[in-house]
């Protein structure tokens, strides 16, 4: 049996063949290996360091269309052969599932340079401090009316996986990410906001500078003093960037082959046809550089590509891995996403929008008597009727012009209806996330307020 010394990959194929050796019909293996920092900072002083590393490693086992999967951190020869002889008594007793197995192939992941891992920083936890408490500087001394501070953080990680699968594939490889966000607090006239902002990348050199963080979270949180509650109408919605995204998310989630075949999708029946307006192309790419959300094969060894989710408003794919597309009649997409714990689920890569030609000046400019929504408060979305209402917050817009703070209101419509009323598509698609969004409008919502 392996010894700790292996590789992760090593170490995957060793579980994989001694499972195999043990009857198994067939099986894959999942090795992880992460380390992880985070510093928080609150009002110049450090509040929290928390540094993590962990390891684990995951086997699933087959026997027929029985299976079972376990995972432990514990790497020893003896825990790792107990694993593997308890995974496979455990698969001999399940009951069977005609879709479950493995992919039949073998894959060759693209010959794409994705740029995942960045090796030439080194940063110190001063340094680290440092960057958290010149973005929180930066937001506080922007404006007297910012007295308080909720924080900030700067926090980075690295892991190395290893996937393999007895039907023909073995791989790895290595990721890093960084991420700093503060949010500051203002107050004015007995009124009081707060608001944030963040950058997050692959690599350190691709974050936007502490400063560019604290005075966007600054203008931010300045643009909410002196909110008052809407009222309530029919008028057109712009959705910055970040509340917009969280629409594309919806999509992300209405695509994926567990809600589709599980019949909890208001896009279930709709591959194929018209779902959105003529301007509207979703993209998932799971090949893009250094993206947050790429990676050369998915959580079954499945290459991953560049898919077009929406085309001119038509949809056109789901996002499978294999069991969801057995249970569909489909072909994996490549979209299979596994962690140490259970059998994997798909998942989207980089979602997003495909961006538009205008800015989103006249964007609002185009809009006579309406709201711009910057944040969205809580989860009344309807995943199988696309029904949808939420808590909003933004600013109003009067004769092309950002005018007075606007909170406590609620946006509802269906998301069927939202995305075939997209009239304007922006230009600022920002890949600072896995799923992203331009700024959007929307022809026409309910707007619930006094």
């Amino acid at each position: 049996m392996p010894q700790t010394a292996l590789s992760l990959q090593d170490l995957a194929e060793k579980m994989v063949e001694r499972a195999v050796a043990l009857g198994a019909t067939g099986a894959d293996a999942l090795a992880v290996e992460s380390d992880a920092f985070s510093v928080q900072v609150r009002l110049g002083e450090v509040e929290t360091t928390t540094g993590a590393r962990d390891k684990g490693i995951s086997l699933r086992v087959f026997h027929g269309t029985r299976s079972a999967a376990c995972s432990s951190s514990d790497f020893s020869p003896e825990a790792i052969e107990r694993l593997v002889v308890d995974t496979c008594e455990l698969a001999r007793l399940t009951e069977e599932d005609p879709d479950a197995g493995l992919p039949p192939d073998p894959a060759t992941p693209p010959g794409v340079a994705l740029d995942l891992y960045d090796d030439g920083i080194t940063l110190s936890i001063d340094e680290r401090v440092d960057l958290a408490r010149r973005a929180e500087a930066v937001a506080m001394a922007a404006d007297p009316r910012i007295s308080n501070s909720e924080g900030a953080s700067f926090d980075s990680s690295s892991s190395e996986r290893a996937y393999v699968r007895s039907t023909g594939f073995s791989g790895s490889y290595r990721t890093t990410s960084y991420g700093l966000s503060t949010v500051p607090v203002a107050s004015h006239d007995g009124g009081m906001q707060r608001d944030w902002w963040f950058t997050g990348a692959r690599h350190f050199a691709d974050l936007l500078s502490p400063e560019e963080v604290g005075a966007e979270a600054a203008r931010r949180v300045l643009r909410r003093l002196g909110a008052k509650k809407g009222r309530t109408c029919k008028v057109p919605v712009v959705f910055d960037p970040l509340a917009a995204a969280s629409l594309i998310g919806h999509l992300a989630g209405a695509v994926s082959g567990d809600s589709v075949y599980k019949g909890a999708s208001f896009l279930g029946e709709k591959l194929g046809r018209k779902i959105a307006a003529s301007g509207v192309t979703i993209i998932d790419d799971g090949l893009r550089p250094r993206g947050l959300g790429s990676k050369p094969f998915d959580g079954e060894g499945m290459p991953v590509g560049r898919h077009t989710v929406v085309e001119a408003g038509v949809l056109n794919t789901f996002l499978l891995d294999t069991y969801t597309a057995k249970k569909l009649g489909k072909s994996s997409t490549g979209h299979a996403s596994r962690g140490l714990g259970g059998s994997p689920s798909p998942s989207a890569t980089n979602f997003y929008l495909q961006a538009g030609s205008a800015t989103p000046e006249e964007i609002i400019g185009s809009v006579q008597n309406g709201l711009y929504v910057t944040e969205l408060i809580g989860f009344g979305v309807n995943g199988v009727t696309g029904d949808y209402s939420r808590g909003a917050s933004g600013i109003w817009i009067e004769n092309g012009e950002l005018t007075w703070p606007v909170e406590e209101v609620t946006i509802s419509s269906n998301l069927l209806d939202m995305f075939a009323g997209i009239e304007m598509i922006g230009n600022d698609l920002d890949f600072s996330r896995r799923v992203v969004s331009p700024t959007v409008k929307i022809d026409r919502m309910t707007v619930g307020g006094d």
